[in-house]
């Protein structure tokens, strides 16, 4: 008895270390600050005060009346909505072309990946060139094609936000069409054949056969791409600069702001937890509603 409750201590002493280093770094890089940002939130913290005074719910309260940061947060919403469902079907759509490509299939992978480890400011200085209303390429085959007026992209406050989006969806759905593609790749050879059978057509196959052995995938790439889509701002602050105007201002950017440009880095922590509660209730809306359509 004594020599199997040694055995136990020593596979969880051995589990416990391997573990340790990750917690270890979890909790100093993560955790902690979390909890400081938390606590900073309550506080009129400038970044140079040994002792910030409370403020209590000062900053809570001061955000439900800042016009800037409600611009913000519709900006935010307002990419989500656009840059989740262009994301994923761009990833979708190319997985599958690419796993129908027998010969070349390592070529445009990684092709479509590429973007993905490019680095985002030379992406957003290259993709500023290329949206230039006057000189730029992109409007000159627009015009070429006989569009009078074509948009004036980052200079226009109805257009800046899309550039934006479009230039997120380019550099972004090749890292997930490589998910998608492995996902594809696992869904077992069996189902499709058993529904050629049975007299499947492509379409049927997709919506009945890949689509189902593919949504836990697809869950897993639908929180990312949310996740992500509430993280963007280097693309913002190189390309734009949150302008023209307020119009690509979007929520980690103005906590930026207010932090590292104004040094109002408690208000700046309200809005970071405002944008994690955010964040966490979409996140647990997608899981109550994964049950519904997520075949495991």
């Amino acid at each position: 008895m004594i020599s199997l409750y040694r055995r136990r201590f020593k596979a969880y002493a051995a589990g416990t270390m391997f573990l340790l280093p990750a917690a270890l770094l979890f909790a100093v890089f993560i955790f902690l600050p979390i909890v400081i940002g938390l606590g900073m939130s309550f506080t009129d913290y400038g970044g140079f005060e040994i002792k910030p005074a409370f403020v209590g719910l000062d900053n809570y309260a001061r955000l439900i009346h800042d016009d800037y940061f409600l611009i913000s947060l519709r900006n935010n919403l307002v990419y989500t909505v656009l840059f989740v469902p262009l994301t994923m079907l761009f990833a979708l759509a190319s997985a599958l072309l690419v796993n129908k490509v027998l010969h070349l299939r390592k070529f445009y992978r990684m092709a479509f990946y590429f973007p993905q480890i490019t680095s985002m400011v030379s992406v957003a200085i290259v993709w500023g060139l290329l949206l230039n209303p006057m000189r730029g390429p992109i409007n000159a085959i627009l015009s070429s094609l006989g569009i009078g007026h074509p948009p004036e992209w980052l200079q226009s406050t109805q257009w800046a936000l899309i550039a934006v989006v479009i230039v997120s969806v380019w550099k972004s759905f090749g890292y997930y069409m490589v998910i998608l593609l492995a996902g594809i790749q696992g869904i077992p050879d069996y189902l499709h054949e058993a529904a050629k059978l049975d007299g499947a057509g492509r379409w049927k196959r997709l919506w009945h056969v890949t689509l189902p052995g593919l949504s836990p995938i697809l869950f897993m790439v639908l929180i990312l791409t949310i996740i992500s889509s509430f993280q963007v701002f280097d693309l913002v602050s190189v390309m734009t600069d949150g302008g023209p105007g307020r119009s690509t201002n979007v929520l980690v950017f103005r906590m930026y702001q207010e932090a590292f440009i104004h040094y109002k880095m408690g208000y700046a922590s309200a809005m970071a937890v405002i944008l994690f509660v955010i964040v966490l209730i979409i996140s647990l809306i997608q899981f109550r509603m994964e049950k519904k359509w997520v075949n495991y």
